[in-house]
């Protein structure tokens, strides 16, 4: 299958450069993944479009202020750094993406704007990538971030942050700092929205998987199954492994919010597979996850035989990417590109701030 094969013709005008006036006051498509049937909602419908009983899964994870601007010390010259995850805590390394990767090499050094200073280092697996390894001389925090970083908006949002992205680019009930991009899908979901579903008899639990930007990266392979996804952290609570394996033994729903809740329970699935020698989801007795912390490089697309999740909620995603290929492997690529099709001609705003898909 090739990445091509998920091109769609996107007007420029729909990539959503700023939030919705009021948070939840977005447009929901819900897409019957057996049909391809669309029906156009408003997010203001959405628990009136879940079955009662139904498990929604969220992730928690919050967004730390990632893009941090250095000043190189042989030019004097501005670089951006994506801080994306710690390398080593104890020699405070920190894994980053750079902007001009080429051009930043193993013993330059950067002054960021508090007086800090850090040296790029060989690290393997970095060579020809966009990835560079920053050491400092002592271990930084949640408050250096804070005091140092931007909102890390993705590259199509084509501005610089602002303080209203400080709180829109953040899910409400998101708790545990960590990723350097948002899981999106959850922008849509106000307090009220939650108390909403709690009442309709919708139950809700929580993941933790820290984004990193390996999803959002470019395929560049001709073929999708070369492309190489990198890992990720995730962690699942007893208490949601429990809910989790309880619905599906009970024949309840799984409503995954946003890929990365997707991404965490198949994951955990297929650890529970390799473990125990294969999936048998005709033992009513079985276990389909176990709680714990893992790493990820999971790839699904089409041809991808989904363990746990049944429903899912998620944004409108770019063309030829790895998310596009994950809601195709569940909802069907035919299915899914006609569906972006008559968004486009509905005027649906798309990406991190656009509108949403309800896929049932």
């Amino acid at each position: 299958m090739l990445t091509s094969d998920f091109n769609f013709d996107l007007p420029e005008e729909l990539i959503a450069q700023h939030p919705s006036g009021v948070r939840g006051q977005d447009k929901l498509m819900l897409l019957d993944r057996a049909t391809g049937k669309v029906e156009h909602h408003m997010m203001d419908d959405l628990p009136s479009l879940i079955q009662p009983g139904t498990l929604m899964i969220f992730n928690n994870s919050r967004v730390r202020r990632a893009r941090v601007y250095g000043i190189k010390e042989s030019t004097g010259r501005e670089t951006e750094f994506m801080f994306l995850n710690t390398i080593d805590k104890e020699c405070c390394i920190w894994n980053t993406m750079v902007k001009s990767a080429k051009k930043q090499k193993p013993g330059m050094r950067y002054t960021f704007p508090d007086g800090t200073i850090a040296t790029i280092i060989e690290h393997e697996g970095n060579a020809g990538t966009e990835f560079r390894a920053l050491k400092f001389d002592f271990a930084i925090n949640e408050e250096w971030f804070e005091k140092n970083g931007h909102i890390p908006l993705p590259p199509y949002i084509r501005r610089e942050d602002t303080d209203e992205d400080s709180e829109r680019y953040q899910n409400v009930y998101a708790t545990d700092t960590g990723s350097a991009a948002c899981p999106t899908a959850g922008l849509h979901f106000t307090k009220d929205m939650l108390a909403r579903l709690d009442k309709a008899g919708i139950e809700r639990r929580f993941v933790t998987l820290h984004v990193g930007l390996g999803t959002f990266l470019p395929v560049r392979e001709e073929n999708i199954e070369n492309h190489k996804m990198h890992e990720e952290w995730y962690t699942i609570p007893k208490e949601t492994a429990d809910a989790i394996n309880k619905a599906k033994r009970e024949g309840r729903p799984i409503l995954a919010v946003g890929t990365t809740s997707v991404r965490t329970l198949e994951s955990a699935a297929q650890k529970l597979s390799d473990e125990e020698g294969g999936f048998d989801q005709l033992n009513p007795q079985k276990e389909w996850l176990n709680p714990g912390t893992s790493s990820t490089s999971i790839f699904m697309y089409p041809g991808y035989k989904f363990k746990v999740v049944d429903q899912m909620f998620t944004n409108f995603h770019t063309p030829e990417s790895t998310l596009i290929m994950l809601v195709s492997a569940f909802a069907g690529r035919e299915n899914i590109l006609s569906a972006y099709k008559t968004a486009v001609e509905n005027k649906y705003r798309f990406f991190s701030y656009g509108d949403c898909m309800f896929i049932r």
